[in-house]
């Protein structure tokens, strides 16, 4: 009966997904039924261990994440965890050979944000970035490429610099709430109590940078994963022009996002480039 627990681990993961985020859920939806279950199982795993330094004010944070963190080592060594997540995880893990490195710079990223709330310098920024972001894309790419290790090589820098641009997206989106409910500020060198223009366009020019370069990678991705890919890469490429003509204040007041209609827009437009294959 163990295949029923896995089923229902796999089930949790897909349900985190689609409830925390509709569109990364409804990109997932556009992979191949063959790597969809795996992108959700990694899904779920980032998403939960965001949730504890992100959202869980009211208990012991720090407790929390240990324990996560423990529970996880325990997984990844026995291959199975009462944890449906992490059981799920764990699978997806062993299957394509995820490597540790990947998942403790994740997990590192994720345990300065139960502290520090000011990144500095670049270098700490980028650290932060590879631990939080870059590294969830190079395990994506484990799954896309299935093993194909010349392919991986080939790929791996247009998917850290994917990863790099969704999560300042991310950031440039959420800025009310990181600065004003968590008290962090990501971007280095910037006041965010005088964000203006310059400085806007600014992050928005190195955020351009890193989708110019990941879409490279894109281009050449296996067909199972490219029109998924590409859906979630559109999506993130509105939302950043929908940023940039917004007015800095505004920015800071308010939480810039893709309607609906816009949504199912960009998905059809994404179909039909997909199909006549001018990705």
């Amino acid at each position: 009966m163990k295949a029923l627990f896995d089923k229902v681990s796999n089930d949790c993961s897909v349900k985190v997904t689609k409830a925390y985020s509709t569109s990364f859920s409804s990109a997932v939806k556009m992979l191949a039924p063959s790597i969809r279950q795996d992108i959700y199982n990694i899904y779920g795993f980032v998403r939960f261990a965001d949730e504890i330094v992100d959202s869980f004010h009211d208990y012991d944070k720090e407790f929390l994440f240990s324990k996560f963190e423990q529970d996880l080592a325990d997984a990844l060594k026995h291959q199975i965890s009462l944890n449906p997540i992490l059981n799920s995880f764990q699978y997806t893990v062993n299957k394509y050979n995820i490597p540790q490195e990947m998942i403790d710079a994740f997990m590192k990223s994720m345990r300065l944000d139960l502290s520090k709330s000011e990144y500095k310098t670049t270098e700490e920024y980028q650290e932060y970035i590879y631990g939080s972001a870059d590294v969830v894309g190079l395990m994506c790419l484990k799954v896309f490429v299935n093993g194909n290790e010349e392919k991986y090589n080939e790929l791996k820098d247009s998917a850290m610099r994917l990863g790099s641009a969704f999560q300042k997206v991310n950031f440039l989106r959420d800025l009310k709430a990181d600065f004003e409910e968590l008290s962090r500020t990501y971007f280095p060198n910037t006041d965010l109590n005088h964000l203006d223009e310059k400085s806007k366009q600014e992050i928005i020019a190195d955020i351009e940078s890193d989708f110019e370069a990941a879409f490279e990678g894109i281009k050449n991705l296996p067909l199972e994963a490219k029109f998924g890919v590409y859906t979630a890469y559109r999506y993130y490429k509105k939302l950043l022009k929908k940023l940039q003509k917004t007015p800095s204040l505004e920015i800071k007041n308010t939480r810039i996002r893709v309607s609906d209609y816009q949504k199912v827009e960009l998905l059809a437009r994404c179909y039909v480039k997909y199909r006549l294959n001018i990705i």
